[in-house]
């Protein structure tokens, strides 16, 4: 087979996973060095797939030949795809002729499982081996790692690679070994605590050898099973206070053709996946708590984002006075961000704020106004129900993309 046919369905296989950003890197460069490739520390954006997705890296699978058969996967055992494999060598080639292009700043490889977990783990740490070690590549690269795999295997990718991940895919036990048999909950989380073990002896000890210095990331599969965001969210809390994952990234399940019977036929809305990135994003920055945002079983609204929804659900904190509040609870004004809370804060220490203050600070007027009260003004829609402001507020509903269009209009 070709290189570029083996491109061409390799990088296709590799889309449905999302957890390939690469914020957290560390700064490098190859100028006045030797090698080749640099990280910015911030993140890569490049281009986007046609269902909306970022590519920012290199982003293919060694192999989508698989020996699991996990039946959300497009690359399971028994899918009916055009299979193919790099090798080692080529995987390498193209990252660098990719990167003298100019067409990447770095790599992130995941791969089916070939032979054996520990036999596919090789091969991944190999690659990252043979760039930094054989052509000084600076980039970054991000490995996907495989849970069963051996412990120094993981111990040897962290040392290559910028950031690793291990996804757990679905958010619990029972989904698990109904969807993926052959895989285990407690291997993965067993590879996720091995992970963090290093993460933190690095911390204490900073001259110890490098280990994965932008962390791990997990991805979290949504609508494959019948989990709600409820538990998604708890399995994601989780995750964040027992492993000090990085990122917890969401993809909507794509049906792809031929699937099983015991997945669905039909896509969750996109927005889901929206609204759980923006609930994570408040865990993650603003204090916000999964049982704050999820009181209840059941799924994030869609027609308001979730900042909303618990200002709503919580109008007894409100309107909030912003010349007397604290800056946690001005964060938490739907329409006003950490940055422009840290602003008003410090405003209010020169003189009181005033509404205009607010539209000068590019703040959303029509979220913050039934929320807040300032020096010159109150809202008079004080009294009106939550339910009368959510329909004022609420938001049109899009439409979503398919991955698999023709298969979806069937």
């Amino acid at each position: 087979m070709k290189l570029t046919d083996k491109l061409e369905i390799l990088a296709d296989a590799a889309k449905y996973d999302a957890s390939c950003a690469s914020s957290g890197a560390p700064k490098r460069s190859s100028i006045g060095k030797d090698g080749i490739g640099a990280t910015s520390g911030m993140g890569i954006c490049h281009s986007y797939t046609p269902d909306g997705r970022c590519v920012s890296l290199l982003k293919i699978l060694l192999t989508n030949f698989c020996i699991y058969d996990c039946q959300y996967c497009v690359n399971r055992r028994s899918s009916d795809v055009p299979r193919a494999r790099f090798a080692v060598n080529e995987v390498v080639r193209l990252t660098t002729d990719f990167y003298l292009r100019n067409y990447i700043d770095g790599l992130f490889l995941s791969s089916g499982i070939i032979r054996s977990a520990d036999y596919t783990m090789e091969q991944l740490v190999e690659v990252a081996r043979q760039l930094r070690e054989t052509h000084h590549f600076r980039g970054y690269i991000h490995l996907k790692t495989i849970p069963d795999a051996d412990p120094a295997l993981l111990e040897a990718a962290g040392r290559y690679a910028d950031r690793l991940s291990v996804n757990i895919e679905l958010p619990t036990e029972a989904s698990i070994a109904h969807l993926a048999p052959e895989k285990s909950i407690h291997t993965i989380k067993l590879a996720m605590g091995a992970i963090r073990t290093k993460l933190d002896q690095k911390a204490e000890e900073p001259k110890a050898p490098k280990f994965a210095p932008a962390g791990q990331s997990t991805q979290l599969i949504v609508g494959a099973d019948a989990s709600d965001d409820k538990t998604i969210l708890d399995t994601a809390e989780t995750l964040y206070g027992s492993y000090k994952l990085k990122r917890v990234y969401y993809s909507a399940f794509s049906p792809i053709p031929q699937s099983p019977k015991s997945v669905p036929l039909q896509p969750p809305p996109m927005m889901r996946e929206h609204r759980l990135y923006q609930a994570d994003f408040l865990m993650r920055g603003y204090g916000f708590q999964a049982s704050e945002l999820m009181p209840a079983a059941g799924n994030l609204a869609l027609d308001i984002d979730p900042k909303l929804a618990w200002a709503l659900a919580h109008r007894e904190h409100f309107p909030l006075d912003l010349n007397r509040a604290e800056a946690n609870m001005i964060a938490r004004v739907p329409g006003i961000g950490l940055r422009n809370a840290k602003r008003l804060v410090e405003l209010r220490r020169l003189r009181a704020i005033r509404y205009v203050d607010l539209t000068r600070l590019r703040c959303s007027m029509k979220k913050i106004a039934p929320f807040i009260v300032t020096v010159d003004y109150r809202p008079r829609q004080d009294g009106a129900s939550s339910e009368l402001l959510r329909r004022a507020m609420a938001e049109a509903p899009s439409q979503q993309m398919a991955l698999w269009p023709a298969l979806q209009a069937a």
